[in-house]
């Protein structure tokens, strides 16, 4: 192609770029004038109500990129309808599944022998707290003891020098008797035993623990002290835990297999 050509071919495509530039030219001028004047309103109508300038800014950005668009011939994305694009709900699940929980109570056939908890509640008990909730399942109520300062029975005018002093550990025969406070409250946390500020009726086994060394030590810390006597029993939960997870009666605990024995070398 001779150089004239070339010339010629440029000089053709001169009237078509002038169009196009033009008809920028026109787009932008008219967006300009639609955008300031629409600008100018929101800025007053922000104004006067208080609206934070980053949200005008933001619907400019989204103004410039409409107009790119539309400079560049480039149709808008139809939002999806509203339904769609509706974020995912994090509680969605736990609410699916208390849908279902509410539905397995509306049917007549349902039958649920313990309650779902409780297997759960097995793997996160020692050993030694399995015999105290036989302890507690066969013999009730156990003699709880706290020791104060003073003689007035007002707690506020004393203070507390041991709290739930107990014979179960003994009782129960714990292997690990000096974790007994550590098991009573593990066991309350999984709702089995509670504290009560009542007593049992018998009050000689008052007088049984009273005696025993780790309370009279604490009553020789102080000068001045008494005993506010208390108890530790199951709970209505815990009962029925029991019951059916536990084997509380001797006959079926001699049933149960005994740890295996080493292989003979």
């Amino acid at each position: 192609m001779s150089e004239l050509d070339g010339n010629g071919s440029q000089l053709a495509a001169i009237p078509g770029m002038a169009r196009i530039a033009l008809s920028a030219w026109l787009r932008t001028a008219e967006w300009t004038l639609g955008t300031s004047v629409r600008v100018s309103a929101r800025i007053v109508a922000a104004a006067r109500s208080g609206e934070a300038p980053t949200e005008l800014f933001q619907e400019s950005a989204d103004d410039l990129r409409r107009y790119a668009r539309g400079v560049l011939g480039i149709a808008e994305r139809e939002a999806p309808p509203e339904e769609e694009v509706a974020e995912e709900d994090p509680e969605l699940p736990l609410r699916a599944r208390g849908a279902e929980l509410l539905r397995r109570s509306a049917e007549v056939r349902e039958d649920e022998d313990a309650h779902p908890a409780y297997e759960r509640i097995l793997e996160e008990l020692a050993p030694d707290e399995g015999r105290i909730l036989r302890l507690l399942a066969l013999k009730g109520p156990q003699p709880s003891v706290d020791v104060r300062t003073g003689w007035l029975p007002v707690e506020t005018a004393s203070e507390l020098v041991a709290a739930g002093l107990t014979m179960i550990g003994a009782e129960a025969g714990c292997r690990l008797p000096d974790r007994v406070h550590a098991y009573l409250n593990n066991l309350e946390r999984l709702g089995l035993v509670w504290f009560s500020r009542e007593p049992i009726r018998d009050q000689s086994r008052y007088q049984v623990l009273e005696a025993q060394p780790d309370v009279s030590g604490a009553r020789d810390r102080e000068s001045r002290t008494r005993t506010i006597r208390r108890s530790i029993q199951l709970t209505a939960f815990g009962e029925d835990f029991c019951e059916i997870c536990l084997p509380v009666n001797t006959e079926e605990l001699e049933a149960l297999p005994g740890p295996e024995e080493p292989p003979a070398e």
